[in-house]
């Protein structure tokens, strides 16, 4: 039995200004995701707090990878970090590879 579940990362810029803008200049968001239904099964991200971090895998486990447009609605009505923009650009990232792999039945996407 081979293991569906597939690790995809997105990064994006931080906003000047925010604790984790001086800890690292991009917000790294990883995520595994069963391959078979977009499920998101586990997420980390690089934000300066564990409350922060833990606040954003709570938002996305038990959503699907393939909804976009419900995690980013989530996001805007529960995450009032300064780093939401960002977070959510690095998530449209995850998607797109997501979506790259799927369709295409690729091994592995560039950065």
């Amino acid at each position: 039995m081979v293991n569906s579940a597939i690790f995809v990362t997105g990064y994006a810029k931080l906003p000047q200004g925010i604790t984790a803008k001086e800890l690292y200049s991009v917000i790294a968001v990883g995520v595994v995701v069963d391959r078979e239904s977009g499920m998101i099964l586990n997420a980390d991200c690089t934000l300066a707090t564990e409350l922060a971090k833990s606040f954003v895998k709570n938002i996305l486990v038990g959503t699907s990878i393939n909804d976009i447009e419900l995690i980013e609605t989530r996001f805007k009505s529960l995450y009032f970090g300064s780093a939401r923009k960002s977070i959510l650009s690095a998530l449209k990232t995850c998607h797109e590879k997501y979506k790259q792999i799927i369709e295409n039945g690729i091994e592995s996407v560039d950065e």
